[in-house]
């Protein structure tokens, strides 16, 4: 297959969740094209056969395997799949998601679960499996895919947001235990016009509906550059979270104020009057695991004296 970009994976295999179609197919080909052996998973293992066959056609490398993620014995039979077809894992990219919309009010038990297993536990299942082989060879690239959904809000999606938000503390999760080990790991919020996006039943809010004919500028190619470069060797960002679509690419952070300091413990009353200094974001810092979040309190509260805490 013909590069279009500088970055080549020469060789290098990579697992595609949810590649059978939308921006998992588009992610695995950009893949191939820049030198990946790539494997095409998908729940639909005809259409996962057709996204590899396609890839091979052009003249890449890729190896198609059926099964749904959410299960955790399917899930580590993909990485299994790509041990035994290609010797070894360099990346994955967990894309593979489902979308039940439901207001908060209508939720089912079955409909919170179908949709917190797939885009949630689906997210988890092939990385879990490829981690060993990952520290092993003392490398790795992982791409979770996130949401604007779980990290802005979206009506009608309850489920789906507090998934996508979770699959961003998932990614920053890998990222400190993986350090160690030279691995990556990443979230990218993908906005761009999929067979799930584009549907417009249900009782969401969709990004067609307040973007208009935009949206439908707005392809899957668009977004998988971005994929590309977080699987190359060059690429040593880790931890972080990505909005992408329609040729734009912004960085999502979590931050902290600087916050205020009172009494121990607080009054009330001084959190009403300080509560302005308290959501103020000048100053902010953006701590990159726990501990960094553990040394702005150390800083905050060691020149305080200990006036220790009255009993109750």
């Amino acid at each position: 297959m013909t590069s279009n970009g500088d970055e080549e994976l020469d060789g290098r295999v990579v697992v595609v969740t949810g590649a059978g179609s939308g921006l998992g197919a588009a992610h695995a080909t950009a893949l191939a094209r820049a030198g990946a052996r790539v494997v095409v998973n998908d729940v639909a293992a005809k259409a996962a056969e057709v996204v590899a066959e396609a890839i091979r056609e052009s003249g890449g490398e890729a190896s198609a395997v059926g099964g749904s993620v959410a299960s955790w014995d399917e899930g580590a039979a993909v990485a299994e799949h790509a041990m035994t077809t290609f010797g070894r894992i360099d990346g994955v990219v967990a894309n593979a998601g489902v979308l039940l919309d439901s207001m908060v009010g209508d939720m089912t038990e079955q409909t919170w679960r179908r949709v917190v297993d797939v885009n949630l536990t689906g997210s988890f299942t092939v990385v879990r499996a490829a981690w060993p082989h990952m520290t092993a060879q003392g490398s790795g690239r992982v791409v979770l895919t996130t949401s604007a959904s779980g990290l802005f809000g979206n009506r009608g999606h309850a489920n789906y947001g507090a998934a996508k938000a979770g699959v961003l503390g998932l990614a920053r999760m890998l990222a400190v235990e993986g350090a160690e080990h030279g691995i990556t790991a990443n979230a990218v919020a993908p906005l761009a016009l999929t067979p799930m996006s584009g549907d417009t039943s249900g009782s969401r809010t969709s990004a067609s509906s307040l973007l208009g004919d935009l949206f439908a500028r707005m392809a899957p190619d668009d977004v998988s550059p971005l994929v590309v470069w977080l699987c190359s060797p060059s690429c040593t960002t880790t931890g972080q979270a990505f909005s992408v679509g329609g040729g734009r690419i912004a960085r999502i952070f979590v931050g902290e104020s600087p916050g205020w300091v009172g009494d121990r413990p607080p009054a009330v009353a001084d959190i009403r009057r300080n509560w302005d200094t308290i959501c103020a974001t000048d100053g902010f810092h953006e701590p990159a695991r726990m501990a960094d979040e553990l040394a702005l309190y150390s800083r905050s509260l060691l020149d305080l004296p200990d006036t220790g805490r009255p009993e109750r």
